[in-house]
């Protein structure tokens, strides 16, 4: 997300991570103005941006049901599974297993695959993408669908983002008269790089579409690449004329739309919806990558923190690096060892005779009281409630 780092008058300063490519840029909102900077560009903004999405890379744990998606159209297209299924380690059963975790470099093999067996197809991108409905993400497209409004949909879209199939990593701003998605795509490979622009495009646009029940109306829509032969169908698509050579691969529409009560909205569903995403991307997170490792190493650290530095060197990478892949994996340094210490902490409350002090000095605290505050952040009472319940 977009968090405030330092507050001036009339200016707010934010800290924006863009890729794993390592580069911090800087966005300077001026609140009477309204202007923010942007990868490079200007824009104008009338309120705070849009939350950035929860990851900032593609390179993210994801369900099989993509690949399931992909595989199935290249069937109706004459394409045997097992040559979409070529070098990924997946085998068709796997497909109907809505329990089935791949890596996205596995869903970039499928894509590869399909690209080389359906070589001569034209709008081959626009023609997936338009498969994926809001349905189609499981309990993420139902956290969107029972959203007050096209703004909160988007929001819970960004916020959840590694819960979708997503190569191309959007970024909203609100503009004055327009509501902005960019879609960077700094590290997608350039060989599937146009494909992967179209589906994802696409298939936002669907999923906007699905939201409000009608076509979204955009202002423009705009790509990096030159414009290819069969241009026409951009348009029987999205309904606005496509232009091609541009900076950015983006589009954009009127705000009004973004204050868009959805129809199904539903404050119960949204609430029940939201908390089993957080809960499926924490068992994502804890699984796989980055994260994983880290955590790994603090609880055999026994939670008391050797320090990031340090936990850079065993990793076999610089700080910044460390810091770098944690952000574009959703998490920190910080939330993994809050995260390792509140389940150190509950297991040795309840399962040792252990003194409140005694747990606090065990996971790093060099006072009780601090220990205390953080777990009462952690479960909302102190540790010698919890060890006495």
């Amino acid at each position: 997300m977009i968090t405030t780092a330092g507050c001036v008058r009339g200016f707010v300063i934010v800290d924006l991570l863009v890729s794993r490519l390592g580069e911090v840029r800087r966005i300077d909102a001026e609140n009477g103005g309204h202007r923010i900077h942007i990868f490079g560009h200007t824009c104008a903004v009338t309120t705070p941006t849009v939350p950035l999405p929860g990851v900032l890379d593609w390179d993210f744990p994801r369900s099989v049901g993509s690949v399931a998606l992909i595989v199935a159209f290249a069937q109706e297209n004459g394409v045997d599974v097992d040559d979409m299924l070529d070098g990924t380690g997946l085998g068709p059963e796997d497909l109907h297993n809505p329990t089935t975790q791949i890596d996205a470099r596995v869903e970039l093999t499928v894509v590869r695959n399909l690209a080389h067996h359906l070589a001569g197809y034209e709008g081959l991108g626009l023609h997936l993408g338009s498969r994926y409905r809001v349905t189609t993400f499981g309990i993420f497209g139902y956290a969107m669908i029972s959203s007050p409004s096209l703004r909160d949909a988007v929001e819970v879209a960004l916020r959840y983002l590694e819960l979708s199939f997503t190569f191309c990593i959007p970024v909203v701003t609100i503009g004055e008269d327009e509501v902005v998605a960019t879609l960077r795509s700094e590290r997608v490979p350039a060989d599937v790089r146009q494909l992967l622009f179209e589906r994802d495009m696409t298939a936002m646009f669907v999923v906007l579409t699905d939201l409000i029940g009608r076509k979204l109306p955009l202002r423009r829509i705009e790509f990096e690449f030159p414009r290819p032969s069969y241009s026409r169908e951009y348009y029987e698509i999205f309904r606005t004329e496509p232009h091609f050579d541009c900076a950015d691969t983006l589009f954009a529409f009127d705000p009004v739309e973004f204050a868009q009560p959805l129809p199904q909205a539903n404050e119960h569903t949204l609430a029940m919806c939201v908390a089993q995403c957080r809960d499926l991307v924490s068992r994502r997170r804890a699984r796989t990558g980055i994260a994983h490792e880290v955590r790994e190493r603090l609880i055999q650290l026994g939670g008391a923190p050797a320090g990031i530095d340090e936990l850079a060197r065993e990793l076999n990478m610089s700080t910044r690096t460390l810091r770098r892949r944690l952000t574009e994996a959703g998490t920190s340094y910080r939330d993994l060892l809050d995260e390792v210490r509140e389940a150190l902490a509950e297991e040795l409350l309840s399962g040792t005779p252990l003194s409140v002090s005694d747990v606090a000095i065990r996971l790093g605290y060099s006072e009780a009281s601090t220990f205390i505050h953080a777990f009462k952040r952690w479960k909302g009472v102190t540790p010698a409630v919890f060890a006495r319940s």
